[in-house]
């Protein structure tokens, strides 16, 4: 049970690989503002290992996993586009988890990142969790942050946000928790309430107040029990 240092696309990520009794499913973490790994935090890796989950890490600056271009993390490439072209392939081919087998997840930027992907993305994402997600992005804008190069203005941040990509067709799974001392509570609340005038399934904790590191183990519960889930409809 260790994590490795790897290149994917010429890009950093870290891979947590728990063994030979690992489940035949990926996990896909993206890292907050601060880009620190997963691969650094003991608890994470202790949850992981638990439940026999395979993690990829892949590294991508501040540029909040969206499809524009970050000059911190590429000059031609978006984040997103890493993610699909290049972190997705590379899983399916060395790691070859079952059909439908990837869930993604993350904590803030990274939170807001693996919801936005799924609702963009729903076929290649089914399941998605987040943790405090940041889905009020926008509200960073203007603060001297890479958003400022990403986006001419504020509200065309705004436009990008993972609440403005709910749209017919959402990810089969969907987890978020937040707690309500959290600066992204309200954009975790209002992803609550537009999913539940939608009717799209989804399970949110917004009630509980405590540090990401509580959230992991129920987090990770319901990725491995909709991973399982989706493997036995596609059976």
């Amino acid at each position: 049970m260790s994590w490795t240092h790897t290149e994917i696309a010429g890009k950093p990520a870290d891979v947590f690989d728990p063994g030979p009794a690992a489940l035949p499913f990926v996990l896909i973490e993206l890292h907050d503002e601060d880009g620190l790994s997963p691969a650094s935090n003991p608890i994470f890796t202790a949850e992981l290992s638990k439940r026999r989950l395979r993690c990829v890490a892949p590294h991508a600056g501040r540029s909040w996993w969206v499809d524009r271009i970050c000059p911190e993390f590429d000059a031609e490439l978006s984040a997103e586009r890493h993610l699909l072209d290049n972190v997705i392939p590379e899983i399916e081919a060395t790691q070859k988890p079952g059909p439908r087998g990837i869930a993604v997840c993350g904590v803030g930027m990274g939170g807001q990142g693996a919801v936005r992907l799924g609702l963009r993305h729903s076929e290649r994402f089914p399941i998605v969790a987040s943790i405090a997600g940041a889905f009020d992005l926008h509200e960073r804008y203007g603060r001297g942050t890479p958003l400022d190069d990403m986006y001419p203005s504020r509200e065309h941040a705004r436009q990008d946000t993972a609440i403005l990509h709910i749209g017919h067709h959402c990810p089969a799974h969907i987890w978020f928790a937040c707690p309500p001392a959290s600066e992204w509570y309200r954009g975790n609340d209002r992803l609550h309430e537009k999913l539940v005038a939608l009717g799209v399934a989804h399970t949110a904790d917004l009630d509980t107040n405590a540090e990401p590191a509580r959230f992991f183990g129920p987090m990770l519960d319901f990725i491995v029990a909709s991973l399982e889930r989706e493997s036995r409809r596609l059976a």
